[in-house]
């Protein structure tokens, strides 16, 4: 397993896309974020079985693609 993978892919752009048109809110980024990196510790599919350093670049991910979503939004207006 890779610290980075296909998968942190698709993390960069969900959370770019969500912090662009759907949401400017860090709290609810944080909830649904962290929230589906501990719902993958149990669930029983391939893609979510990952070493723990795999899980917290997952999550760096997803905050620098977040970020990039917002700062677009905000420069947009």
């Amino acid at each position: 397993m890779e610290l980075i993978n296909i998968y942190s892919l698709y993390h960069f752009i969900l959370w770019t896309i969500f912090g662009k048109y759907i949401s400017n809110s860090w709290p609810l980024f944080f909830v649904l974020s962290l929230g589906w990196e501990v719902l993958e510790l149990f669930l029983p599919f391939t893609f979510a079985k990952e070493i723990p350093s795999n899980k917290v670049s997952d999550i760096i991910v997803n905050c620098i693609g977040f970020y990039l979503g917002t700062t677009i939004l905000n420069n947009e207006k």
